[in-house]
């Protein structure tokens, strides 16, 4: 107990985890660079990329457009609810289209994905990886970054910037069937103040954190299956370690690109 309380074994604790840190981050780093430089060499698999595109556009829309519809719906309700305390129930359709694409819309799409597809990638990866079905690629001389990583980098970054677009349309139309339905908002009024209110700065960030979210969820997802090593066990550690490091920088991610679009 003594020591464990030792001022000198605290520190070098502290030193052994902030090392960890930042090797783990370097490891991440490298891991990406190397798979982004294998977009520009021979050969190229575009099926796989297609596929990949698929699963994150496709197959995620369901999940997305429901958080979508539901979040600008429960935006305008709370909104009405905590205007209306000041007399400012006309601001309703403005918080609601400025909330869904600098935020919501992406930042909620890419939790969303990373549930999905960031756990799909590292279980399949995974998978291979512990039944030397990557070692098997390369004994056919296949490059496994670029046969596994990088297409599904490239799908995701071109394919979350499509479903945002959809989650944005889909949370300011749930806002605006609550508002006319429920609020008792002249509809006409409301698209019209919508329009009027958005701008294109305001869509562009988000798309633009879109696109960082998508490459992040991939490259999660790939690089904890690529490294995974212990059988089920460690396939079913790399699949959450997926998620759940794949949420934290996203909403990391988030703060520091609102911070460059937007603070002057």
């Amino acid at each position: 107990m003594a020591d464990a309380l030792n001022p000198l074994n605290i520190l070098a604790a502290i030193g052994r985890a902030v090392l960890t840190a930042c090797r783990v981050v370097g490891d991440v780093t490298i891991f990406a660079i190397q798979g982004v430089l294998h977009l520009f060499r021979p050969p190229l698999y575009p099926r796989l990329m297609g596929r990949a595109f698929m699963e994150i556009a496709y197959f995620s829309l369901p999940v997305v457009a429901l958080t979508a519809v539901f979040t600008g719906m429960v935006l305008a309700l709370q909104s009405y609810s905590g205007f209306s305390r000041f007399g400012a129930e006309s601001a309703v359709a403005n918080v609601v289209v400025l909330s869904i694409t600098r935020e919501l819309g992406p930042v909620l799409a890419g939790l969303m994905v990373a549930g999905r597809i960031g756990a799909a990638f590292a279980a399949e990866i995974g998978t291979m990886r512990v039944t030397d079905q990557v070692d098997a690629l390369t004994t056919l001389s296949t490059n496994p970054m670029k046969y596994l990583v990088t297409p599904r980098l490239i799908a995701g970054t071109i394919a979350m910037p499509l479903l945002v677009v959809v989650a944005d349309i889909l949370g300011v139309m749930g806002g605006w069937i609550v508002g006319s339905v429920k609020l008792g908002f002249n509809s006409s009024s409301y698209l019209a103040a919508t329009l009027d209110f958005m701008q294109v700065i305001d869509v562009v960030s988000g798309l633009v954190k879109a696109a960082v979210f998508g490459f992040i969820v991939a490259l999660m997802g790939c690089w904890n299956g690529f490294y995974s090593k212990g059988g089920a066990q460690g396939v079913g550690a790399a699949t959450t370690s997926a998620v759940v490091s794949s949420s934290i920088l996203i909403l990391a991610l988030d703060y520091i690109l609102t911070e460059i679009f937007f603070t002057r």
